[in-house]
């Protein structure tokens, strides 16, 4: 069936609302002061998110949630454009109206980014509109060149209408997809934080005590550009170290405020410190192991002078992300630090630069703040953290947890003699012993690396000689205050999975 000229108009509404995004993405690439329209409609989206929906997502899409929510936001706006179109060939008004709707919703939402400039964005904003209109007026005449004729909707264009319309089209939809890539690369491509010198007292090195260097096996020391990233943040916040500043108050006798130069300019300590994401799954990649450099959070709140009703601890990022815990958790020993390093190099943007907490022992929706600008002592029934209300739970200290990374789910293995290994974690109480047992047989005694610290996750190791065929096998952890790794399955929400990693694999 041949494309009528509704259809060939409604084609023309994709194109054009595919270059207004394009030029949109690409302002946003060129200039630190306009922020992605994608990103904040997104975070538009995902404050009115239901918590079920933002749940099933993470755990769906893992740290791949924010380039599924752009395109969503992408096609919603191009399935738009496709009714847009249809009803501009006759109304071209209706198209003004939708199409500069959009670039009013988009200028208002990025208005809530922290780097956003007015000026700035409402002249991105009319740029792209313009641009998009610009170019659904022009494929509406190629195939009505007459403007005082009726364009007749559901006529059959001539040939050579169809190709005045055709080329056009072509080259408006290369200019969007290209705009819209390079704006995409360029908006995902912060620069990297300045180099400074960081001052630390060294931890200690990491050995083969520490490190079984097993190919397949994670690190004992994840890599930061491995290291996993969940957060609210759909753009990385482009902060620069002379414009941020920390303020410490609340229900302290004296605010303070810090500069970047107070940090780092400061004697520093190093900590290992494994973090996991709530919403990881039993055997889950959310979670990892990293050499953090900071200032411990004890001092700072001393020299606030906290004060003895104070018992929440609330961190607020630059996009004023929360999380909130219990003000027992600096003073009991586990050393929290406001981090400005990782892995011996300056904080990553993308994990928190300038500045971010790290509190052993909780999940991060409850304490690692990143891109931290504020923290405040309150009551701990005064406030709740962002995630809170959303459906997890007020306080979220990390479970016992063991991981098997090899053999890999379902591959064939040489054997009779298996190598099995993994990770496993228990911030604040360190992994004692790993066991494993195979096909559901007896459990055995894994080999377990000599831990870098009580809150960092050691490797395990066992081999096994299994006869050809498909076999499963299964670990579970104990912690240093002698608990056990439970079986009990639990889903993440709404204080973190709980059971046993389990892995089905054939011995060729």
């Amino acid at each position: 069936m041949e494309w009528t000229r509704r259809r060939f108009a409604g084609l023309a509404g994709i194109v054009a609302a595919g270059l207004a995004l394009g030029v949109g993405e690409l302002a946003a690439g060129i200039f630190d002061q306009v922020p992605s329209p994608l990103a904040a409609i997104g975070g538009i989206v995902v404050e009115n998110t239901p918590p079920a929906v933002e749940r099933w997502a993470i755990s769906l899409f893992g740290t791949a949630d924010k380039a599924v929510l752009a395109v969503g936001i992408a096609v919603v706006a191009l399935v738009i454009g496709w009714f847009t179109g249809k009803a501009a060939l006759r109304r071209f008004w209706v198209a003004a109206v939708v199409i500069g709707g959009f670039g009013a919703a988009g200028f208002a939402a990025s208005l809530s980014e922290p780097h956003a400039v007015a000026a700035a964005v409402a002249a991105a904003s009319l740029i792209s509109v313009a641009a998009g209109l610009g170019l659904l007026w022009a494929l509406l005449r190629s195939l009505a060149p007459d403007a005082s004729a009726d364009p007749g909707a559901e006529t059959i264009p001539s040939d050579p209408e169809r190709r005045r319309f055709l080329a056009l089209a072509g080259i408006g939809g290369a200019a969007a997809v290209g705009a819209g890539a390079v704006g995409r690369v360029l908006v995902a491509a912060v620069p990297p934080p300045p180099a400074v010198e960081l001052s630390a007292a060294e931890a200690i090195p990491v050995g083969p005590e520490h490190d079984f260097l097993v190919d397949g096996l994670s690190p004992i020391v994840v890599p930061a550009d491995e290291f996993y990233r969940i957060d609210t943040a759909l753009a990385i916040p482009r902060i620069e170290p002379e414009d941020w500043s920390l303020r410490i108050h609340g229900m302290v006798d004296r605010e303070l405020t810090l500069t970047y130069d107070d940090l780092t300019s400061a004697d520093l300590v190093e900590r290992y410190v494994t973090l996991q994401c709530v919403s990881n799954q039993v055997g889950g990649s959310l979670v990892g192991n990293a050499l953090w450099s900071g200032l411990p959070l004890q001092g700072l709140l001393e020299e606030a002078g906290v004060a003895r009703t104070g018992t929440q601890v609330v961190g607020r990022s630059i996009d004023d992300w929360t999380a909130g815990f219990p003000i027992e958790a600096v003073f009991d020993g586990r050393e929290p630090i406001l981090a400005v390093g990782m892995n011996g190099d300056v904080l990553p943007r993308r994990h928190g630069f300038p500045a971010r907490l790290v509190v052993p022992g909780l999940y991060g929706y409850v304490s690692a703040t990143k891109w931290i600008t504020e923290i405040e002592i309150t009551g701990w029934d005064d406030f709740d953290g962002y995630w809170v209300p959303r459906g997890w739970a007020k306080e979220g200290p990390i479970k016992t947890q063991s991981r098997i990374d090899l053999p890999r789910r379902n591959a064939t293995v040489d054997g009779p003699d298996v190598l099995v290994a993994g990770v496993a974690w228990a911030p604040t109480r360190g992994i004692e012993a790993v066991e494993v047992r195979f096909d559901g047989g007896p459990w055995q005694q894994a080999e377990v690396s000599v831990p870098l610290s009580d809150q960092a996750w050691v490797q395990w190791r066992a081999t096994a000689a299994l006869e050809p065929g498909g076999h499963r096998v299964e670990v579970r952890a104990t912690d240093g205050d002698g608990g056990v790794q439970t079986d009990v399955v639990r889903p993440p929400a709404p204080d973190g999975a709980t059971g046993h990693h389990m892995v089905s694999f054939t011995v060729a």
